[in-house]
Formats: C-alpha cells, sequence, structure tokens
C-alpha cells in the first residue's frame, strides 16, 4: 500500500522530532544528521533524494481519518476517510469512507436500503468515474 507523501514542512518537522528524541537520550545529532537518517528511515538513499522525490509530488489530497463531506448517490453525507491507498501515482484514489449517519441509498419513498460504509475510486477531485443512469458521478467528495 503506498502512503500519502508527506510535504517537506512535515518531512523538516519529523526530523525536528527525531533529533531532540535522540538528543533526549544522549545522542546529538545536527539536523543535517537527522535530516539524512529521516530520509534512509523512509527508503532514500539520501536527504537530497527525498527532497527531490516530495517536492515533484503533489501532496495527497486525502488523509486516513480525515472528515470529509459529499454526496452519495445523490444524497448528502459527513463522514471519515478509514481506508486510503493511492493509485496511478496519486491520480486516483482507493477511498473507504464510514458515514457519521447511514445514507438511504434508494430515492423511492416506499423502501430504504441504508449504507454506513462504501468503498469507491476517486480522482483528485473526489469523483468517481461511475455514473448513475441520469449521468451524475455515484461519489463526489466536496473540496476543502
Amino acid at each position: 500500500m503506498s502512503m500519502p507523501i508527506m510535504s517537506l514542512d512535515d518531512l523538516k518537522s519529523q526530523a525536528r522530532s527525531l533529533r531532540q528524541a535522540l538528543t533526549a537520550t544522549g545522542h546529538t545529532v545536527s539536523h543535517s544528521q537527522s535530516l539524512e537518517l529521516l530520509a534512509r528511515q523512509m527508503g532514500h538513499r539520501d536527504w537530497n533524494t527525498l527532497h527531490a522525490t516530495v517536492g515533484n509530488t503533489q501532496p495527497s489530497p486525502y488523509q486516513l481519518g480525515q472528515k470529509i463531506r459529499g454526496t452519495y448517490l445523490g444524497q448528502r453525507f459527513t463522514g471519515e476517510i478509514i481506508g486510503l491507498r493511492e493509485m496511478a501515482d496519486g491520480a486516483r484514489y482507493h477511498v473507504t469512507l464510514r458515514f457519521d449517519a447511514p445514507v438511504d441509498v434508494i430515492r423511492f419513498e416506499s423502501m430504504t436500503n441504508l449504507r454506513s460504509q462504501i468503498t469507491a475510486i476517486v480522482d483528485r477531485r473526489g469523483v468517481t468515474a461511475e455514473k448513475t443512469s441520469d449521468g451524475q458521478p455515484h461519489l463526489v467528495l466536496d473540496r476543502s
């Protein structure tokens, strides 16, 4: 599973935390050494390689645990992202959403079918390629 790419600011903050933790245990390292350690820990050759990778990658628009709003099969919802996998180098995302309140996916008054959780593939804008019979996307996530 691909992990969402962190921003450079997040990575530098993590390197600062690493440096402080090492200092607290009696292992003094410079900031540049902590950047190098972090890069290797994340599977990169060095900080410059990690920096180039992150600098050339758009940050993920979605994160695990993110609160989200949108429309599913024509019904408004609020919920949380409980599963996330990046696909096609960040062009699409496989998301699992848990709704705060069940969503009725049937439009007929005499029937109901409540969903509490769904899985879908959305693009960076939060829109599924799959459409209903009237041409509307199955899922549209609101832009924050």
